[in-house]
């Protein structure tokens, strides 16, 4: 494949990217997940629609909000600077944008599988006097945790392809925060640059397939483990 050092440096900088999101926006996309399928409250609508709001809006305009609100002019963004937090045109900045975008995705995907859970399972767990954090962790996790599996997957393939936002925030700077999809798009304005950008396209693919191949790999694992015990 036409790759040079630069190329591998944002197929790392997305896989670094894309990971950190994804680990970061695990637990509270499960807490999401939970709130929505399990409470009923008042307002559960605005949550649900505020959650989903990057589904929506087009990713330049959630790069926009992100400056605006983290910029190194923003209010938030000087504090956080001061803190020695830098998110506009840093590397971290585009992991809150990565974050942000395929955040939706995983909290539906989790929302669905605690959705198929009965309740009644749980119910009966706890009537035989286990506290409700024992049930969750040792009845609901295990039936739950393909779901959990499928919302990772997505969040990261969505982070691996962000560009909108990403670029937006952060910018394009090669070596600092010009991740794949980035370098893809400026291998795209150079002449001649086609068969650079589809090699880096290729291998964009070849993560992405891996990710889901391991994904399905895991997911029947836990099948089996949970049939197993049954």
């Amino acid at each position: 494949m036409d790759l040079d050092a630069a190329a591998w440096a944002a197929l790392l900088l997305s896989l670094r990217v894309a990971s950190v999101a994804m680990l970061c926006s695990l637990p509270l996309a499960l807490w999401v997940a939970w709130i929505l399928a399990r409470k009923e409250f008042r307002g559960k609508g605005v949550l649900s629609a505020l959650v989903h709001l990057p589904l929506v809006l087009p990713p330049v305009v959630t790069g926009y909000l992100l400056l605006l609100g983290f910029g190194r002019n923003a209010p938030l963004g000087r504090l956080l600077e001061s803190l020695g937090i830098g998110l506009a045109f840093h590397w971290t900045g585009a992991v809150l944008a990565a974050l942000i975008m395929g955040f939706p995705l995983m909290v539906r995907a989790m929302r669905l599988a605690i959705e198929a859970v009965d309740p009644r399972i749980e119910d009966a767990a706890a009537t035989l006097g286990a506290p409700r954090l024992s049930v969750f962790c040792r009845v609901t996790l295990p039936l739950i945790f393909p779901g959990i599996l499928a919302g990772a997957v997505m969040g990261f393939a969505k982070a691996m392809g962000e560009f909108g936002a990403t670029i937006t925030f952060v910018a394009n700077i090669p070596g600092q925060t010009q991740t794949l999809p980035s370098a893809i798009w400026t291998a795209l304005q150079v002449p001649g640059g086609e068969n650079r950008a589809l090699a880096m396209a290729a291998l964009a693919g070849l993560v992405a397939l891996a990710a889901v191949l391991l994904s399905e790999a895991l997911a029947r694992r836990v099948a089996k483990r949970i049939s197993g015990a049954r």
